[in-house]
């Protein structure tokens, strides 16, 4: 993320990921997805069918200048430029990321817009950054009149789900999460950690990162987006099963709600497959604690058993004599 003892080196990269089912009845295809992320005329989507079928958009920027939000109240005026893109995991789940990267320090004044633009995704302080408070500003969310990247998500999936491709029916009901994260540096290339995973609110959760020197802020930004489609997917299970009410006396509608989470979502379960190896070690501290897969296999074992129980009396059924 820098080189130690540089002023300007990044000293911290924010983030924030929007993630929800694609408004579409049935999943993209490899060239409708391809179609639906060319959000820039000179730059190819990114396709990977391995070990499913995941597609990433250009990056595009988005020019701020503007205070940053702190959590003690200092007026922190920051000029750069945001990054964002977006990604479909198997024509399914669509997630809009906006993220920057910020050094230690900056020049007293603001520099003309071109020396900003040689350093994409690079948001410049006016002044020494107040560090902890900036990490802090950003998991509380911002105020008014500063940085928001959650607004720039949300604006570039406004600008996908405009898109002709999409009808806006889908299989069942969800609700988007956002994930809004940190990242700062590890003391020594071995200490990747999560320091905290807070559910705040229904959709709303954050994280706070320790990464290696040297990662790049778009791998600590798939690692985030791999974490976030993963939560996505354990809070809609959840909810499904929470709605399809398994133990009530109709267990028919119970077995009908759980359909589109058999169709549309169990395959989807891959945490890691495409996280930094540098990264990597970090699920592992997720599935210690929470414990994602453990309660993953949890919901996927609750679903299967309530759909044996009613494919027991359609089975006696169709067995006995006529």
């Amino acid at each position: 993320m820098g080189t130690p003892g540089d002023a300007t080196r990044t000293v911290l990269v924010c983030g924030e990921v929007r993630t929800g089912l694609l408004p579409t009845f049935e999943p993209l295809d490899v060239r409708a997805a391809e179609q639906l992320l060319r959000l820039r005329a000179d730059e190819l989507v990114l396709v990977s069918k391995r070990p499913n079928l995941y597609a990433l958009s250009p990056e595009t920027l988005t020019g701020v200048d503007c205070r940053l939000p702190t959590s003690n109240g200092a007026k922190v005026r920051a000029v750069g430029t945001v990054t964002a893109r977006a990604a479909l995991t198997e024509g399914r789940l669509l997630q809009a990321d906006a993220y920057f990267r910020v050094p230690a320090s900056g020049p007293d004044e603001r520099r003309p817009w071109g020396q900003y633009l040689v350093r994409p995704g690079v948001v410049e302080p006016l002044g020494k950054l107040p560090q902890e408070a900036l990490v802090q500003g950003v998991l509380a969310g911002s105020g008014r009149g500063e940085l928001d990247l959650g607004l720039i998500a949300e604006g570039l999936l406004a600008r996908l789900l405009r898109h002709k491709l999409l009808v806006h029916r889908t299989p069942m009901k969800s609700q988007r999460t956002r994930l809004r994260w940190v990242a700062l540096p590890a003391a020594d290339a071995e200490g990747a950690s999560i320091e905290r995973f807070t559910l705040a609110e229904d959709e709303l959760r954050t994280v706070r990162l320790r990464v290696p020197e040297g990662v790049e802020p778009a791998a600590v930004a798939g690692l985030c987006e791999d974490l976030a489609l993963h939560d996505w997917l354990l809070t809609t299970v959840v909810r499904l099963l929470d709605g399809s009410r398994p133990g009530s006396a109709d267990g028919a509608d119970a077995a009908l709600a759980l359909r589109p989470a058999v169709e549309h979502l169990l395959h989807l379960w891959m945490p890691g497959a495409r996280v930094h190896h540098v990264l990597a070690p970090l699920w592992d501290v997720l599935e210690r604690e929470p414990g994602f897969s453990r309660q993953w296999n949890t919901l996927v074992q609750r679903i299967r058993d309530q759909l044996a129980v009613q494919a027991v009396p359609l089975l006696r059924a169709a067995l006995a004599p006529r």
